[in-house]
């Protein structure tokens, strides 16, 4: 991926040397109760591999909603320095989708909010709850916040064997796909179906919205190398391989278990990959409109 030169966003704060907001503690539950990040399968996954428990359970615990906790008195925010190559790196990812993004709510009739990123070790206080760097990658609504520990490209790289650059830029790219859905309005109507429908037909609806964030992702992807050429040789094929590998079919059987579809929450490694490769070929947010298709 071709990064290095390109702008840098200043939307990012480091808390890795705040030992208040890297203390253990605070709020508990999952960060924004409905927005699952993608580490959180990791974190599923790897748990099964451990202690042989199906990882959809571990996922099903996970995921449960939380009401927002109290947060915390943070230090002043600050930059990250300026040799901190990996923080250079997601920062500037960042900034990449804040001017694609940009650009398509303005063709769009509408106004962009940039969210802002996070980057933590341990745990840190956030609007939705305390955040643990096991939880991996997260977005919370609340505070319309990013939130990543960088240690968890070495779990990407080495645990669930997705390596590369565009890889770790994808993880962003879906993230900031679930703050895309939160200033539409599409996260809180999904919010709104919990406890009036089934645990199946919630489980469906968590499945579309995440198929579309990673349809975001490809939004993201496309717009990119349009405009700047971001892309090399492989680099597709990185994000591809990440979406695969977090596939609810390849965390079940991962888990020794049954594969479940009605338990599924974030689609197939098939339909993960189908719905980046769709906003990645299309570019438009009429290409991620999971909650139409009649096929996912």
């Amino acid at each position: 991926m071709k990064w290095e030169g390109n702008r840098e966003s200043d939307n990012v704060e480091d808390r890795r040397d705040d030992e208040e907001g890297s203390a253990s503690g605070g709020g508990g539950g999952l960060p924004g109760g409905r927005s699952v990040g993608i580490g959180v399968i990791v974190v599923a996954l790897l748990g099964g591999w451990m202690f042989g428990i199906n990882p959809t359970t571990i996922l099903s615990l996970l995921s449960g909603g939380t009401p927002p906790a109290q947060v915390r008195q943070q230090a002043p925010a600050h930059k990250p320095p300026a040799n901190d190559r990996m923080a250079a790196f997601v920062s500037t990812v960042l900034a990449d989708t804040e001017d694609v993004w940009k650009d398509v709510f303005t063709k769009n009739g509408q106004t962009y909010k940039d969210p802002r990123l996070v980057l933590f070790r341990g745990a840190t206080p956030t609007a939705c709850g305390q955040g643990q760097s096991a939880m991996g990658p997260f977005y919370c609504p609340t505070d319309q916040k990013v939130y990543i520990d960088l240690g968890f490209y070495e779990t990407l790289k080495k645990q669930l064997g997705a390596p590369g650059d565009f890889a770790q830029a994808y993880v962003i790219a879906h993230e900031v796909g679930h703050h895309v859905q939160n200033l539409l309005g599409i996260s809180a109507k999904v919010d709104q179906m919990q406890g009036r429908v089934s645990k199946a037909k919630y489980n469906a609806l968590s499945v579309r919205l995440e198929l579309q964030a990673d349809c975001f992702a490809g939004v993201w992807a496309h717009h990119a190398q349009s405009a700047r050429q971001i892309l090399e040789q492989g680099d597709v094929e990185e994000a591809m391989n990440a979406a695969a590998k977090i596939g609810d079919d390849a965390l079940q059987g991962a888990g020794g278990g049954r594969v479940v579809p009605e338990s599924f929450t974030h689609g197939t490694s098939a339909q993960r990959q189908h719905w980046f490769d769709s906003g990645l070929k299309n570019g438009t947010l009429k290409a991620c409109d999971t909650f139409s298709a009649q096929s996912l």
